[in-house]
């Protein structure tokens, strides 16, 4: 959900000497990926592209700088140069353009969750049948990046409160949101029927609203008050609520929304400290996914969401292994994928985000993805090479 192909001079090998620090990397010839021949590469060839780009056409000028990631290098900038006028095979593009590294994590194993695009009744207007706001961004929050390190405050802290007098302070955290505390900050911008609706695309970072006229609203990330996030989920079964076997984010949703749980679900949510901002996007299409952290709009089944610390927006990764489907049946995976996303839940070298979607669907798919595939990394080869 930020700026993609931002200036910079970082080289691809600066890359892949960063990602060695946290694991090894073994080359492989295209010839030993499992289901390459038989991919879709003309699908990641579009999705390249559109990181290519660039952000100026899909993301509102607010959220186009939000989760800016490393310097992308001469040789990747390179190869989208050779992608704008390629005539070929996209097949041939990537073997051409591209050499596979397994990635082999020196701490922990790959790990790939899945996310998607909601899709809910809304009001703009406040309404009895909607109490539950998304809001906007408000003007005293502040990201902490490298124009505005933020000294003084706590480093797990992504963003702090700016005072009048320029100092800085935490932000409130959601419990304190929730009650009211910068209610006349940040208004809200659209009204859902659920508490736990709001919070779902709070998780997400994107949502598309219908409303009563019969338009749809669309809405993405515009900035978070930078505590860590906990996965409610997670804690659900650690206190035995709902068993490991049967979680997803169905089942979380249906025991948020269960009119019993209303008390319990109040308190849970507000464990999760992190809380998000949210800017309406009218420039997207219908058909359009939503505006992920490169700035550009996601593909379902391309688009992966990675540790921006590690790897540029940008950057192919083949995944290999098995996927659930919308009915949580196991399914072979052998996809290529394009880096245009992050979160900030997704840390380390060998760690994804799946965009499964927009709607009921994807998401029923998105809840199921707990799994752990192979990754390997497609880096640019140099222009020598």
């Amino acid at each position: 959900m930020a700026a993609v192909f931002l200036a910079g001079t970082a080289a691809p090998e600066t890359t892949a000497a960063q990602a060695r620090e946290r694991a090894e990397l073994i080359p492989v010839d295209f010839a030993a990926l499992a289901g390459w021949e038989d991919d879709d590469h003309d699908a990641a060839f579009a999705a390249f592209l559109r990181s290519c780009d660039g952000p100026a056409r899909d993301a509102p000028d607010n959220t186009v700088t939000l989760r800016p990631g490393i310097a992308l290098g001469d040789d990747l900038a390179r190869i989208c140069e050779a992608a704008r006028s390629w005539q070929g095979e996209a097949r041939a593009f990537f073997e051409a353009h591209f050499s596979p590294h397994r990635i082999i994590p020196n701490e922990g194993r790959p790990f790939l969750t899945g996310y998607y695009e909601p899709e809910y009744d809304g009001s703009r207007a406040p309404h009895p049948d909607f109490p539950a706001p998304l809001r906007a961004r408000p003007p005293d929050l502040v990201t902490r990046n490298a124009e505005n390190p933020l000294p003084g405050i706590d480093e797990s802290l992504a963003a702090a409160r700016r005072l009048p007098d320029g100092s800085h302070v935490p932000y409130p955290d959601r419990a304190a949101i929730m009650d009211g505390a910068i209610d006349a900050l940040a208004p809200p911008i659209v009204h859902l029927r659920h508490p736990a609706q709001a919070f779902i695309i709070h998780v997400q970072g994107s949502a598309r609203i219908r409303l009563a006229d019969g338009s749809v609203m669309r809405v993405g990330y515009a900035g978070r008050n930078g505590h860590p996030f906990t996965a409610i989920g997670r804690l659900l079964v650690e206190r035995d609520v709902i068993p490991l076997e049967e979680m997803s984010l169905e089942r979380l949703l249906g025991w948020l929304e269960a009119p019993e749980n209303a008390k319990a679900a109040d308190a849970l949510m507000r464990e999760n400290r992190s809380y998000i901002f949210f800017a309406e996007n009218p420039v997207l299409g219908a058909e359009s996914g939503p505006v992920g952290g490169a700035g550009v709009a996601l593909t379902a089944h391309r688009s992966l969401a990675v540790d921006r610390t590690i790897w540029p927006y940008g950057l192919p990764v083949w995944l290999s292994g098995t996927l659930p489907d919308a009915d949580n049946r196991p399914q072979p995976l052998a996809q290529l994928m394009i880096a245009q996303d992050t979160g900030s839940a997704i840390t380390g070298v060998a760690r994804g985000d799946y965009f499964a979607g927009s709607g009921d669907e994807a998401g029923r798919q998105a809840g199921h993805i707990r799994h752990r595939p192979e990754f390997i990394v497609l880096l640019p080869r140099r222009a020598e090479d």
